[in-house]
């Protein structure tokens, strides 16, 4: 089993969801986060000032799934968040060692 986290630009959430549920992954966490990356935030002015916002607002998609279905995951994430433009995002591949249902007792793949 893995964990994927993919972090990608708000506006992207609905198609990357929807590229998943394709797949047959419907266990999927999404969590509102601020960061940045390569772009290192960006410059706004507002009443007259200019100041530099740091952190950008980004989601994050966590999953687990099957090893089997990982590259398949990567792949539909990719075309789902691209934009071609800096600040695309990331995805981050995790092992996971073990998995537990708590409702019904299942354990691993059958727990996810």
């Amino acid at each position: 089993m893995k964990k994927i986290e993919a972090i990608v630009k708000p506006f992207k959430l609905d198609d990357v969801i929807e590229a998943l549920t394709e797949l047959g992954i419907e266990g999927v966490s999404v969590s509102e986060i601020r960061g940045f990356g390569r772009q290192k935030g960006r410059t706004e002015i507002y009443k007259g000032a200019e100041y530099v916002v740091d952190f950008l607002p980004k989601v994050k998609i966590e999953t687990v799934l099957a090893d089997d279905l990982v590259d398949a995951a990567l792949q539909a994430i990719q075309k789902a968040a691209f934009t071609g433009k800096i600040g695309d995002g990331k995805v981050f591949v995790i092992p996971v060692e073990a998995a537990l249902r708590i409702r019904t007792g299942e354990r691993d793949e059958n727990a996810i």
